[in-house]
This record gives structure tokens, C-alpha cells and sequence, in this order.
């Protein structure tokens, strides 16, 4: 187990509220790009998220009224027009590792999404276990516009499952803009809040979770993700092994005994 509450990352900002982890892309003049550098120390983050005994929640957040704009055009798309195959690929499965890291991390991340939200960022986004915006939020998979393939990062596997085939197929060819109300109405954002209010209502819904029960939590993310790959029968018997798990808890006993005294009960992740 580590502790993150001293975390200084380099190449993006970071701080606790409580047992809440709330971090945001920096260089908000430029609607905060992603760089080589901060792709690779976000994933390294997530992977160590996953043994973390004091970050129950993480609110990934927007900074200067923009979330972010995707892959820097001079840090990283320029670059990339000289690469080698080998390299390129090397870069490919670097953007993939992080929302496997993000997926695996077992702590349910909230993405605060205001105005830009593009390429890169639309993935971070989508990746997030829950999904509130602003109403000047706008979110697009441009990876056509720049000649890309609209498979990017596991967007192929993940859109549809959110929003449904048709609609992550036009926004994947298209490479269009999904306006925040739009995104509410299919699904992909859980709410749209005013922009002033937006973090706050993360982190407030965060630390929500936080006082509920933080392992099952845990648990109920990993077979949201595992179970897409699982027959229903595969699926049926992988949750009652996750359940039984569960039981074994000290927070299911604090349940019980709360019904019994008709208390609100108290949790305590173990």
C-alpha cells in the first residue's frame, strides 16, 4: 500500500480533499494539451492509485474553464511526423496503457468536463467511471480530422458501450462536436451542472463515495469493466464470487447492524 496525499507530479496539478484526489491538465492558455511526459506520469499515477490507502475517489477536473485540448500540436503531433513504425507504436500503446491504468486503478474517477474536451481529452473523459459537464462543454473525437483512424486509445470498444454503435459511429467518423446537453441525452454525461458549480459537485459527489462502501466500490468497478468481455453465465458466476468477497467485509456487518439499531451506517472500507 503507498500514500498519495504528498504526491507533486511534474507535469500536471494535484490535491486532496479529504480522501478525494482532484487533478487537472495544466497550461490552461494552451486548454491544457497533453504531452509525451504528462501522458506517461498520468498513467504511472493510475497504476499507483490502485494501492493507494488514502485516495478513495479521484475528480479529474477542468482548469481555466477548459478541460482538455487533446495531444499537444507541437510536443507531440509534430514529433510524431518523424517517427519510425517501432516508435510510433511505442507511443500508441503508451496512450492505451493510461486508460488501462485508469480502469484498473479500483477507485471510481469522476471526470469535471467545461468547454474543450477533444482527441485525447474526449478519451480521458470516456474513461472516467462517471461523467459530469458544464453547458459549454464540447467533446469531440477529431482524430479524422487529422488523418487518424477513429479507433483510438479503446474509443471503438468504449463509446458505443456508453452512448450506443450509432452514435459513437457518427461521432467517430465525423470527428464532430457533442454539446453538453447532447452528451446528457445519450448518456455519456451523467449531468450538466453550471459551469461555477462544476467541481464542486465532483468532489462533492466523490467524497459521496468515499463514505460509502470503498472496497465493494472497488469490486463493482472491476466487473463493470471485466464483464464486458463475459457470457452471461460467466458474468452471473463472476458476481457471485465478487459478492461472496463482499461478504467477508467488515462494512457488510457494519450494514446489518446499522438496519438492526435503524442507523445510518458507517463505513469503514474494510
Amino acid at each position: 500500500m503507498t500514500e498519495m496525499a504528498g504526491l507533486a507530479p511534474k507535469h500536471f496539478l494535484w490535491r486532496m480533499e479529504g480522501r478525494v484526489a482532484v487533478m487537472r491538465l495544466g497550461r490552461p492558455e494552451r486548454k491544457n494539451p497533453l504531452t509525451f511526459d504528462s501522458y506517461a506520469e498520468l498513467r504511472d499515477t493510475f497504476r499507483a492509485l490502485a494501492d493507494a490507502e488514502d485516495v478513495d475517489a479521484v475528480v479529474f477536473a477542468s482548469n481555466g474553464g477548459n478541460f482538455c485540448s487533446g495531444g499537444d500540436v507541437y510536443d507531440i503531433i509534430g514529433p510524431l511526423i518523424e517517427m519510425d513504425m517501432k516508435r510510433l507504436l511505442a507511443f500508441t500503446r503508451l496512450t492505451g496503457d493510461l486508460v488501462k491504468a485508469m480502469i484498473g486503478c479500483r477507485r471510481p474517477v469522476i471526470a469535471a468536463v467545461d468547454g474543450i474536451c477533444v482527441g485525447a481529452g474526449a478519451i480521458i473523459a470516456m474513461a472516467c467511471d462517471l461523467r459530469l459537464a458544464s453547458p459549454e462543454a464540447k467533446t469531440a473525437f477529431l482524430f479524422t480530422r487529422v488523418g487518424l483512424a477513429g479507433c483510438d486509445m479503446g474509443a471503438c470498444a468504449m463509446l458505443p458501450r456508453i452512448i450506443g454503435q450509432g452514435r459513437a459511429a457518427e461521432l467517430l467518423y465525423t470527428g464532430r462536436s457533442m454539446s453538453a446537453e447532447e452528451g446528457a441525452n445519450w448518456g455519456f454525461f451523467n449531468r450538466v451542472v453550471p459551469a461555477g458549480a462544476l467541481e464542486a459537485e465532483a468532489i462533492a459527489l466523490a467524497q459521496w463515495l468515499c463514505e460509502g462502501p470503498v472496497f465493494a466500490h472497488g469490486m463493482t468497478k472491476t466487473q463493470l469493466h471485466q464483464e464486458w468481455s463475459m457470457g452471461l453465465e460467466q458474468a452471473i458466476e463472476a458476481e457471485a464470487q465478487a459478492q461472496a468477497i463482499c461478504m467477508q467485509t467488515r462494512d457488510f456487518e457494519r450494514a446489518f447492524r446499522a438496519f438492526v439499531t435503524k442507523e445510518k451506517p458507517k463505513f469503514g472500507g474494510d
